[in-house]
């Protein structure tokens, strides 16, 4: 392989720098158990991450009071941007892995590779802006609703797509290795190393910040905790307040180390190639590594949206009347489901289960 790759490399030099290798050398799954493996992967990944984040879409936009608040439209910024990743990277990791087709020009393959760093960038940065929501409504939930208004949230989700599409786009501007004549990444054709350092920077940034902000997080409900323990004269609500405190801590652990788990192998990956040389073997990990970020993408609506008491309220509605449209020759609906649905209580994200020690967090 590399003997080949070596060839072809001497053929291109004059037209892509010295530096490049031809795409066919970054094509690492040979076998066909390897192709198939990560085809089945990626392909049932990328269905439930589609259906999954456009359900939440769906339930946070068909009704007028979830959509209006600010926690819902970091859900659905977030949603959104995992729906746009599960296609492109589905689309574009199949092609050129299992299925070996090269582009016709360095511009279209960095055009899809733009569109993949685009939506896995904003999952990213939309999974800040819902880390920033939920430490206010912890840390100031008095003055949540002046701090987070539905505008500020608009311009910070606007901001924040318009820097990663500008960000994820810049090799197919000009910064790529065949237009600098410098060193190209050994991971991705095109890509000067260079830029890959400065997005790898880019994203542990994000992810340095994700991690603090529910870190702060979860020591305040710590310190909720021990303070809880002292007050000995009111032991059952004690041991119910701390059963909540419990639950944040589980969520926001699980949080913690979902992101952790599916973007620390991709990034340690990243960083090694930047100091040394690649094998074939490494090029195959960092493929299968790859698809993590496909996994992050369809855990995100389980662990930030479906968890949600609004969402799930809307979800039984929604269910409902589809049953009531499916079952057509009843006569009347069932008068129990409308009752149940009428009787949940609406909250915001502060109000689930999550937020509900945020009071008490204060006194702590």
């Amino acid at each position: 392989m590399m003997g080949r790759c070596q060839v072809d490399e001497t053929a291109k030099v004059s037209s892509c720098g010295m530096n490049t290798m031809p795409m066919e050398c970054y094509m690492v799954l040979n076998s066909f158990a390897q192709k198939t493996s990560i085809a089945v992967l990626c392909s049932i990944c990328g269905i439930l991450c589609i259906l999954e984040n456009s359900l939440v879409l769906y339930l946070i936009f068909a009704s007028p009071k979830i959509r209006k608040k600010p926690s819902y439209l970091f859900i659905s910024s977030l949603a959104l941007a995992d729906v746009l990743a599960s296609i492109v990277f589905v689309c574009s990791f199949l092609d050129f892995h299992v299925f070996n087709r090269t582009d016709s020009s360095k511009e279209i393959f960095l055009l899809k590779l733009g569109g993949v760093n685009t939506s896995f960038t904003a999952s990213l940065g939309s999974l800040l802006l819902m880390a920033f929501d939920r430490y206010v409504c912890i840390y100031r939930p008095s003055e949540y609703k002046v701090i987070v208004t539905r505008k500020r949230a608009v311009v910070a989700m606007a901001v924040m797509w318009i820097a990663t599409i500008i960000t994820a786009f810049l090799p197919l501007m000009g910064w790529n290795c065949c237009r600098l004549n410098s060193a190209c990444s050994e991971l991705f054709p095109f890509v000067d190393s260079k830029y890959l350092s400065s997005w790898i920077c880019l994203v542990m940034i994000l992810l340095v910040c994700i991690v603090y902000t529910y870190v702060r997080v979860l020591w305040k409900a710590h310190k909720h905790t021990v303070y809880m323990e002292k007050r000995q004269s009111q032991a059952g609500k004690r041991n119910a307040k701390m059963r909540m405190d419990v639950t944040l801590a589980k969520t926001l652990v699980m949080v913690l180390a979902v992101v952790m788990t599916c973007w620390s192998p991709v990034l340690a990956l990243m960083m090694y190639s930047l100091f040394v040389s690649l094998n074939d073997h490494i090029r195959k990990v960092f493929a299968f590594c790859s698809t993590l970020c496909l996994v992050n993408s369809m855990v995100n609506p389980i662990v930030y949206a479906l968890r949600s008491r609004e969402l799930r309220s809307s979800l039984r509605k929604t269910s409902s009347r589809f049953r009531k449209k499916v079952i057509a020759s009843e006569s009347s609906p069932t008068p129990e489901a409308d009752s149940t649905l009428k009787s949940l209580p609406i909250e915001t994200i502060c109000g689930d289960i999550v937020y509900n020690t945020h009071m008490n967090l204060l006194k702590a």
